[in-house]
């Protein structure tokens, strides 16, 4: 297996023992291969949940840009739901995990085809 493989798996897990919830493999594969190089990066590979400026970005480059979703308070109100899922105590909350949860929040997974 090649680290993206381990990767998915440590994604998997995540969302298995801190999310509570059965990944979708192929969805969370899509997702994660959607991060691009973002994943192999530390600082990249997961979202400061406390940087307001960090949950703009998100909701900005990912649920505006590529889920196409329009703006609005539901946007942020989805991302602090998916950071409660996650658990706020929780320091690594990994950036393809967060995306996978925020694409089935709003049943977008057709943009991933």
């Amino acid at each position: 297996m090649g680290k993206r493989d381990d990767l998915i798996a440590q994604y998997a897990d995540d969302l298995r023992n801190k999310c509570g919830m059965e990944p979708d493999m192929n969805l969370l594969r899509k997702v994660t291969i959607g991060c691009g190089p973002a994943i192999y990066n530390a600082d990249a590979s997961t979202v400061a949940a406390t940087q307001q400026s960090e949950l703009e970005t998100v909701k900005e480059n990912f649920l505006i840009k590529k889920l196409g979703l329009a703006d609005g308070p539901q946007l942020m109100d989805a991302i602090n739901q998916v950071m409660d899922t996650y658990g706020r105590s929780e320091r690594n909350k990994y950036r393809a995990v967060v995306y996978y949860m925020l694409t089935k929040h709003f049943g977008k997974e057709s943009v991933y085809g």
